[in-house]
């Protein structure tokens, strides 16, 4: 891996402001342009960016800075890191040891089976196959469909529960939404303005809102016919 300075504007405004170096030879530490150190000196550029000490990151040395201010013409050297993080890999087809290469077209048939959502494309990545020998699988014109036995790729080593798990979620996400199947129950919004039948005729006027005069005028009445059975009643 190679050696690369760590925030790069903050370094050059703390060599700016800590040391006597040049703006070329900051320029060249920093991978700036020296007309960019400049403004960093003037204050116009890197406003708010707090130095960062490459002394203490162990990205440079006292004695490096002492022979670049002691020579305008000499050109700083980055420090070796104490600890080195290797490359990353491309990732490229999944290995498979040949000792499990025989069980990859089981494998495949239970992945077929079992999650149809999986692309051929996640198949191949799970258990390191092609995309010839998958579509021969789905199709079963495999040389050896026959004695073809589905079987779990997690259980046979060539691929981890959480590869598994993941590749399912991927495609579900992509995958398109079912279909309903059979009779289902209607939403509330269509149904609310829906009769219910003979109980709604007999529902409907005791929903009403009630009729005050209506009511006080059949009180009324009721009163009179009381106080004139009461008259009656005293006349016998």
């Amino acid at each position: 891996m190679a050696n690369a300075l760590l925030m790069p504007k903050a370094t050059a405004v703390w060599l700016v402001d800590n040391t006597a170096l040049t703006f070329e030879q900051i320029a060249d530490f920093c991978r700036l342009h020296p007309l960019e150190v400049g403004a960093i000196a003037d204050g116009d550029a890197a406003q708010g960016i707090k130095g960062m000490d490459p002394v203490m990151t162990g990205q440079l040395t006292r004695d490096e800075i002492a022979k670049g201010e002691a020579n305008p013409e000499y050109r700083l050297k980055l420090s070796e890191p104490k600890v080195r993080v290797p490359e990353s890999k491309r990732k490229g087809p999944r290995y498979t040891p040949l000792s499990k290469r025989q069980d990859r077209p089981n494998a495949i048939l239970w992945l077929v089976r079992n999650h149809p959502e999986l692309k051929d494309a996640q198949v191949s990545r799970l258990v390191g196959t092609t995309k010839s020998t998958i579509e021969q699988i789905r199709n079963r014109t495999h040389w050896n469909s026959a004695n073809l036995v589905p079987m779990d790729p997690v259980t046979l080593g060539l691929c981890s529960q959480i590869d598994l798990d993941m590749e399912v979620h991927r495609a579900a996400r992509y995958a398109p939404p079912a279909e309903a199947a059979g009779d289902t129950l209607l939403p509330a919004s269509e149904t609310e303005g829906l009769d219910v039948g003979d109980n709604a005729a007999e529902q409907a006027p005791e929903d009403k809102e009630l009729d005050a005069d209506a009511v006080f005028a059949k009180l009324s009445s009721l009163k009179g016919r009381n106080e004139e059975e009461e008259g009656d009643d005293n006349k016998e």
